[in-house]
C-alpha cells in the first residue's frame, strides 16, 4: 500500500476520501496517495490560522518567535535524509543537488530570517511642531494576519520555506498549499511543526490543485490577508481577479524566458560551463534558467561546438547515481508541452544542434517523463519558442554584433526576471547590467545567490521583491506612532 499524505490542519493531521497519486517522475511509479483538501479543510485551516493570531502567537516576542525559527531548522537537520528523500522522489532530480542545495537551503532559510527579525529595525524621526515643541514619530511593523502561500515543483522545500519562514518570522499564521506534484518535502515539514509544538494554527499545509480545488479556495476565502504565489504567469493573473475585490496584497514570482549574453572578450570557458549550467540546471526547470543565449559572432560557431559538446556529456540518468547530470521533466504532462516546443521549433525552422527528443534507455525510465537537452540556432526572435517560456532543457543560440544589438535583444521579451553578462570589460558589464529590464542580473556568474538581497521581476515575471528586508516589508504592516512631547 501507498504511504498517505494528510493535510495539517489546526495542529491535526486530516485526512480525506478524496486523494490524487503522487507520481515518480523518473519511473512513473506511485510515491504517495495525497488528500486533496476541500472547501472546508480550507475554512476550517483559516479559521485555525485566525484563532492562533487572536492568541499567545499573535503577542509573541520577536526573540520568541525567531527561537521557533531555529527550532523548525533543528527539525529539518534532524530528519536530513528523509528531506533529501522527499525531494528526489516527487522531482527525480539528482541526490547531489537535493543534499547540497535544495535541504540546506530549505534549513538556511528558516535560520536567516530567524536572525534577521531580531536586528531588524525601524524608522525614528524628530519633528518641530508649529508651535515649536518637538515630536517623535516612529514605526512598528506588526503581522499582516493570515497568509496563503502557494509554491511551485521544481525547487519544492526551497521555495516553500523560502514563503513560510520569513511570513512567521514576522508573527503571521500560514495556510500553505504545495505544488500537486511535489507534496512530500511540505509534509514532512508539517510533521517538524507537530513534532517541535508549534502552537496549533500557525502552519497549516493543505494538498490540491489550483482551479476550482485548494488553491482557488485559499485565494477567495475572505479569512486570507495576503498571497505570496510562485509558478506560472497565468495563474499569477487569475489569483490577481480572484483577490481584486478584496484588495489583498499579493506578492508574485512568475516566469521567465532569460538572455545570457557572452561578449567576445568572455572567459570562454567558464561562459560555455556557466551557459550549460544555466540553460540545463534541474532540467531546465529554474524559472532563472537560460533559455535565449546571444553570443557575439566573433565567437559563436566556436561557442555553438562547444556547448554541444558540454551538453552531449551530461548524464541521463537514476538521481541516487552520484554521476547524473539531468533528471526528468516533474510530469508526463510537462514532458508533453516540452516535446510539443521541440515540434513547435522544426516548424519554425530551427536547426536542432543536439537534443529534440524524448530519449529511450530500455530500463524503467522509459515510464517516466524524460526530455534530451536541446539546443536551436537559426529562429528569429519573432520565433514563439523564443517568446514563450519552455521551462525545459533547451535554449537557444543566436550571434549578435553591438553592444547596443545585444542590449535590445535580451529586453526584448514580455518577461524580466534574469539576466546572465558574460565579459571581462568591467565598465561594459555594470553599464549593460543597468539597461537590462529584468529583477536580477549576473555578471561573470549564475544563480549566486545572498538573502539578504532583493528577488522577483518585472512585466510578466512578477510583483515585489522578497529576500532581506524586502521580505520584511511584503510579511508585515508598518504603523506610523507620532508622540507630541
Amino acid at each position: 500500500m501507498p504511504k498517505i499524505i494528510s493535510n495539517y490542519i489546526g495542529g491535526r493531521f486530516v485526512d480525506s476520501n478524496k486523494r490524487f497519486r503522487n507520481v515518480n517522475p523518473v519511473d512513473g511509479g506511485t510515491v504517495a496517495e495525497v488528500c486533496e483538501a476541500s472547501a472546508a479543510d480550507v475554512d476550517a485551516a483559516v479559521q485555525a490560522a485566525r484563532a492562533a493570531m487572536a492568541g499567545p502567537w499573535g503577542r509573541m516576542p520577536v526573540a520568541e518567535r525567531a527561537q521557533w525559527l531555529h527550532r523548525i531548522a533543528d527539525g529539518i537537520e534532524a530528519r536530513f535524509e528523509n528531506f533529501v528523500a522527499a525531494e528526489v522522489a516527487d522531482t527525480g532530480r539528482p541526490v547531489r543537488q537535493a543534499r547540497t542545495l535544495d535541504v540546506p537551503r530549505g534549513i538556511a532559510n528558516f535560520r536567516f530570517f530567524a536572525d534577521l527579525i531580531k536586528t531588524a529595525h525601524t524608522e525614528c524621526f524628530e519633528t518641530a511642531t508649529a508651535s515649536g515643541e518637538r515630536a517623535f514619530n516612529y514605526t512598528v511593523r506588526k503581522p499582516l494576519g493570515v497568509i496563503a502561500a502557494i509554491s511551485p515543483w521544481n525547487l519544492p522545500i526551497l521555495l516553500f520555506s523560502w514563503k513560510v519562514a520569513p511570513a512567521l518570522a514576522l508573527g503571521n499564521a500560514v495556510v500553505a498549499k504545495p505544488s500537486e506534484e511535489t507534496p512530500s518535502s511540505a509534509a514532512l515539514l508539517a510533521e517538524v511543526a507537530h513534532e517541535i509544538g508549534l502552537p496549533p494554527g500557525v502552519f497549516n499545509v493543505l494538498h490540491g490543485f489550483g482551479s476550482g480545488s485548494t488553491g482557488e479556495f485559499m485565494t477567495r476565502h475572505p479569512g486570507i490577508d495576503a498571497v505570496t504565489f510562485t509558478g506560472e504567469s497565468r495563474t499569477g493573473a487569475a489569483i490577481m481577479k480572484t483577490v481584486a475585490d478584496g484588495v489583498k496584497d499579493i506578492s508574485f514570482e512568475l516566469g521567465g524566458k532569460n538572455a545570457a549574453i557572452v561578449f567576445a572578450d568572455a572567459d570562454f570557458d567558464k561562459a560555455v560551463d556557466g551557459v550549460v549550467r544555466s540553460s540545463f540546471t534541474n532540467s531546465g526547470q529554474v524559472c532563472l534558467c537560460s533559455e535565449r543565449v546571444l553570443v557575439h559572432r566573433s565567437i559563436f560557431d566556436r561557442f555553438v561546438a562547444a556547448m554541444k559538446a558540454k551538453t552531449e556529456a551530461l548524464q541521463l540518468g537514476f538521481p541516487m547515481d552520484e554521476r547524473t547530470d539531468i533528471g526528468p521533466q516533474i510530469s508526463k504532462e510537462h514532458q508533453a508541452k516540452v516535446a510539443a516546443y521541440f515540434q513547435l521549433a522544426r516548424e519554425e525552422g530551427a536547426t536542432v544542434v543536439t537534443g529534440g527528443e524524448i530519449p529511450r534507455f530500455g530500463d524503467a525510465r522509459d515510464n517516466g517523463s524524460w526530455v534530451r537537452p536541446t539546443i536551436w540556432t537559426g529562429l528569429p526572435d519573432s520565433a514563439r519558442c523564443l517568446r514563450e517560456e519552455v521551462f525545459g532543457p533547451v535554449c537557444h543560440i543566436a550571434p549578435f554584433d553591438t553592444d547596443e544589438e545585444a542590449v535590445a535583444r535580451a529586453n526584448d521579451s514580455d518577461y524580466g526576471l534574469a539576466t546572465a553578462i558574460w565579459t571581462q570589460d568591467i565598465t561594459r558589464a555594470h553599464n549593460i547590467a543597468q539597461r537590462m529590464r529584468s529583477g536580477l542580473v549576473w555578471i561573470n556568474t549564475w544563480y549566486l545567490r545572498d538573502l539578504r538581497t532583493p528577488f522577483g521581476g518585472v512585466r510578466m515575471s512578477g510583483i515585489g521583491r522578497e529576500g532581506g528586508r524586502h521580505s520584511l516589508d511584503f510579511y508585515s504592516e508598518t504603523t506610523n506612532i507620532c508622540v507630541k512631547l
